[in-house]
């Protein structure tokens, strides 16, 4: 099986074919991504280093989408939105709600009852969930689960 890294380059001259340059600009940033973060770490980006980096970028769309539409830029706002989709799908799927609430029940029954805080759940929650489910949505059925 190709590598996160081949996939996204086999896409990118994808797009230069297809003259779609939505893609094409979205994958050249991936790319750069990897290259910055393989410069940095000095080593060969493992699969898990290059699907955080696509997850990092997928929450830069969303973080900077949301920014664009609380200052009215709803154009600019819809483009972060569709650069997103397209880095998504280079991501392993992510759990339900329903799947990361049952989760987390089974943390909170878990830990010893005096110690069933927000943070301890999270502290447990995160690492079984990294790259399955969004740390917002995690924390917010924590809080649920735990009210």
């Amino acid at each position: 099986m190709a590598s996160l890294k081949d996939r996204i380059a086999a896409d990118l001259k994808e797009a230069m074919r297809a003259r779609d340059q939505l893609r094409l600009d979205t994958l050249r940033s991936v790319l750069s991504g990897f290259t910055y973060k393989r410069t940095e770490a000095g080593v060969e980006l493992t699969e898990a280093d290059e699907s955080d980096v696509v997850r990092k970028q997928v929450k830069q769309r969303t973080d900077a989408a949301t920014e664009f539409e609380k200052a009215g830029r709803n154009e600019l706002a819809q483009k972060e939105l569709r650069e997103r989709e397209i880095l998504t799908a280079y991501l392993p799927a992510q759990k339900s709600e329903d799947e990361v609430r049952s989760i987390v029940r089974a943390i909170i029954a878990e830990l010893p009852q005096g110690t069933r805080n927000q943070g301890a759940v999270m502290k447990v929650a995160m690492p079984q969930l990294k790259g399955q489910a969004d740390g917002n949505l995690v924390r917010r059925i924590v809080t649920e689960e735990l009210a």
